[in-house]
């Protein structure tokens, strides 16, 4: 039986480009990302951000519903990773975090001229499928 997964395309940014559009997605430097998502009824969300949302939210509402805390709150702690993921954007597609493959082909094939042209320094697709993902290490289970 074929697994159906779910994508979910990110893209890097320089760590200028990255600050200017954490805190103003709609500042000139973010322009011709924000362009090419606005076609796909897209928008992008630091990975940081997202972490940091998720452990605040974690925080207010007991940790211990929250499976990947520990883990995640090490990782925005520790000053190299925070700053990798403060580069890293994932593209979420009418609000969800994760999209069907046609959907993450169509938004791969417009960024990547932007990767070309160096408007975006990275890009990656990542899948639903855990043998592809990370997992927590033994000390954060």
């Amino acid at each position: 039986m074929t697994e159906n997964w779910q994508y979910q395309i990110r893209f890097r940014l320089s760590e200028e480009q990255a600050e200017a559009a954490r805190s103003r997605t709609d500042g000139p430097a973010f322009k011709p990302i924000a362009d090419v998502l606005a076609l796909q009824n897209a928008m992008a969300r630091s990975q940081y951000d997202a972490f940091a949302g998720y452990v605040s939210e974690a925080e207010r509402n007991g940790v211990e519903q929250y499976p990947l805390y520990k883990w995640t709150k090490a990782t925005i702690e520790d000053p190299i990773k925070r700053a990798k993921h403060a580069c890293s954007f994932a593209v979420l597609v009418g609000g969800a975090e994760v999209y069907d493959k046609p959907v993450a082909d169509a938004l791969e094939a417009a960024l990547r001229p932007l990767l070309e042209q160096g408007v975006i320094t990275g890009l990656s697709r990542h899948d639903t499928n855990p043998a592809n993902n990370p997992q927590p290490p033994a000390k954060f289970r």
